[in-house]
């Protein structure tokens, strides 16, 4: 495993724990708190389109995200009602 998947296991497991309660594993959020299931990611590059439509499939209304979301990514959140937040930012807000 490289040293920066490392990191970002870390600041995925430290922003779990900071917004709910930590679950991680595949196929299952990274974090529940109330009505919310969210996601962590700390990727090089900011989150796309194709990404949140496989999020949400896993039931996923909540996503941060430490580089941000591109354009198609934000319209598509605003549409089904999606939260992203950009390191502490909230983006695009639920409906």
């Amino acid at each position: 495993m490289r040293k920066s998947q490392k990191r970002g296991y870390a600041y995925e497991k430290i922003k779990a724990r900071q917004r709910g309660y930590p679950q991680g594993g595949p196929g299952s959020p990274d974090y529940i708190k109330g009505g919310r299931r969210g996601e962590v990611k700390r990727w090089s590059r900011p989150v796309d389109r194709g990404e949140l439509i496989k999020l949400r499939r896993k039931g996923i209304n909540e996503v941060v995200s430490i580089k941000g979301f591109t354009e198609p990514a934000k319209e598509y959140a605003k549409e089904k009602n999606i939260r992203l937040i950009q390191r502490k930012k909230v983006i695009v807000r639920k409906k």
